[in-house]
């Protein structure tokens, strides 16, 4: 399972297209909050449960999207922050959440 198109819609929306057709569109806020780099997830680790995040505009704009090997992407937000890397399977695994 390998992405065929990435692209941002309306700068609020990552849409993915996979190499079996599949479509999945990802909501950049969700991405941003859910980052799996290790200082977000030790960050969200420290908060309450109750704790919604809320992030500035630039927080939660794409740079840039590097692909990484053949597993994933490296998310560059608009503020700097580039230290996550989101496997496909996280995303894939991430999409079926929402669409329930």
């Amino acid at each position: 399972m390998h992405p065929v198109k990435i692209q941002i819609i309306e700068s609020a929306i990552l849409s993915i297209v996979w190499d079996d057709g599949r479509k999945d569109l990802l909501d950049l806020n969700m991405l941003r909050k859910l980052c799996p780099c290790a200082t977000c997830i030790t960050e969200r680790d420290k908060q309450h449960k109750m704790y919604i995040p809320i992030f500035a505009d630039n927080q939660i704009t794409i740079k840039n999207i590097n692909q990484v090997g053949k597993y994933a992407i490296q998310i560059i937000w608009n503020d700097g922050h580039s230290t996550g890397i989101y496997e496909y399977t996280f995303l894939r695994n991430l999409s079926k959440r929402t669409h329930r």
